[in-house]
């Protein structure tokens, strides 16, 4: 069987790791670029939140309205206006 040093094979690889990214290079101003695309990105979820809520609360309101607009103009059973019986100590 061959067996490779576990060192040599950490070194290989941490020397083939620095030199792919030794190769890299970033923008001088690539931080500044993300992050305010970053912040725009965030304050579009915010607007986009705050706009839903908006319609949601609404259409809740719109639809608590029309409810009470259809329920029966006439009073119930409950609600009649009658005295109560005789023996009722309410």
């Amino acid at each position: 069987m061959n067996h490779t040093d576990p060192d040599r094979t950490e070194r290989e690889l941490t020397e083939a790791l620095a030199a792919l990214a030794g190769g890299v290079r970033a923008a001088p101003d690539a931080y500044r670029t993300a992050r305010g695309e970053w912040l725009r990105r965030e304050r579009r979820r915010r607007l986009v939140l705050a706009v839903l809520i908006t319609v949601v609360f609404a259409l809740a309101t719109l639809i608590g309205l029309w409810v009470l607009n259809e329920a029966p103009s006439h009073p119930g059973v409950i609600f009649s206006g009658l005295s109560s019986p005789q023996g009722s100590t309410w």
